[in-house]
């Protein structure tokens, strides 16, 4: 077997090592300045600082996920009223009353725990969180209306400070 002519650091380096060309390696050790400087990712979107445990995106859907859970309970709540089952809806009624819905995962973990007919009541509100938000959510119609959202009160702020230091200034 013959021993390899190039050096160790040689077949790690990804790019070839050109010695000729200093223009693009300032210092004689290219693989140092490659390390000293960090590599940015060019790409079109903005830079969010402030969010290292998550991104705006991943706090968006947790709080979408919670607010699933909240039209769930509403779904199943509705249901239950005009139909068969008006005990089910006054046990979900009440436990209501006593346990929060901020956090949708605590409330229907708090709810499989109260007894087996609000088990039942938690797998339900489950099955219909899921439901509603893979069929019935627009997604589309989220997008079109927070965008418009913004678009309406930027310029509503922009065109009542306007109004205010034009008269002021008067």
């Amino acid at each position: 077997m013959e021993a390899s002519a190039i050096s160790p650091s040689a077949q790690l380096s990804f790019f070839s090592y050109k010695p000729h060309i200093t223009r693009a390696y300032p210092c004689r050790q290219p693989w140092k300045q490659r390390i000293a400087q960090p590599t940015r990712i060019q790409c079109q979107k903005m830079y969010v600082p402030g969010f290292g445990e998550a991104s705006p995106e991943a706090k968006a859907a947790k709080n979408l996920h919670n607010f699933f859970t909240y039209v769930a309970v509403g779904i199943v709540s509705a249901q239950l009223q005009q139909s068969y089952n008006p005990e089910a809806y006054e046990e979900l009624m009440e436990f209501l009353g006593r346990h929060s819905l901020n956090d949708g995962d605590k409330f229907c973990s708090d709810l499989m725990r109260e007894s087996s007919r609000h088990k039942a009541l938690a797998l339900r509100i489950l099955e219909v969180r899921s439901a509603y938000c893979k069929n019935d959510f627009e997604w589309d119609n989220l997008k079109r209306l927070a965008c418009k959202m913004v678009d309406e009160c930027n310029t509503g702020l922009m065109r009542d400070y306007v109004r205010e230091t034009s008269h002021s200034e008067s």
